[in-house]
């Protein structure tokens, strides 16, 4: 079993997505949705940052129970309820099921999200995504958003300190020690609303 840990600047529900049924991490950290070493079993763990103020923070973890292409992420009937509603609620704002490619062209789609720009199409965001190769699902995660905590001492190793992402400098024992407490302690679940949906309410 690996760990795959990185920092969180922002958090809007979109990467990760945390609501429905299943836990999806579809957009942005391409480097960890295209890495070769990510097998099923794994953790992803998402901990907080010095811009968000909440270092060492344990926002979210979890364990991949399934890897899907875009294009099918966009056409499984499981995850239409992710595409995103811009005049919708904020959990319909921040669906992340919005690529797939053109049949005839073969040329990739970005439907208007949180991720694109208000006149079209965010390039830069569409290349990075994409390039991610990979949809990863989830129905055993822990999903705590503005309910962060720190994370006990003797597990911060599991914390990446730089600002990308890490997964080969976790020890064994701390990889099973940290997810042995996270499931003794607490739920499965959504336990908090993003982080950042503060900025939504002035």
């Amino acid at each position: 079993m690996n760990i795959f840990t990185y920092k969180l600047d922002h958090d809007y529900g979109l990467a990760p997505n945390p609501f429905g049924s299943h836990f999806t991490l579809a957009v942005c950290k391409s480097g960890i949705r295209s890495n070769a070493n990510l097998q099923i079993g794994d953790w992803i763990i998402g901990t907080g940052s010095v811009k968000l103020g909440n270092l060492n923070h344990l926002i979210y973890a979890m364990k991949l129970e399934e890897k899907i292409t875009f294009q099918n992420y966009w056409e499984d009937e499981r995850f239409k309820y992710k595409k995103p509603k811009i005049n919708g609620s904020l959990v319909q704002l921040y669906g992340d099921n919005f690529y797939h490619k053109e049949p005839e062209t073969n040329k990739w789609i970005q439907e208007d999200a949180a991720h694109s720009l208000a006149n079209g199409v965010n390039i830069k965001h569409l290349n990075s995504d994409v390039s991610g190769e990979f949809v990863l699902v989830s129905k055993e995660f822990y999903y705590f958003g503005d309910s962060s905590f720190k994370i006990p001492i003797e597990l911060r190793k599991v914390c990446s300190k730089g600002r990308n992402m890490m997964w080969r400098k976790i020890p064994d024992s701390v990889k099973v020690d940290f997810v042995n407490w996270l499931s003794q302690n607490y739920s499965i679940g959504i336990h908090g609303d993003p982080i950042s949906w503060k900025e939504h309410i002035k």
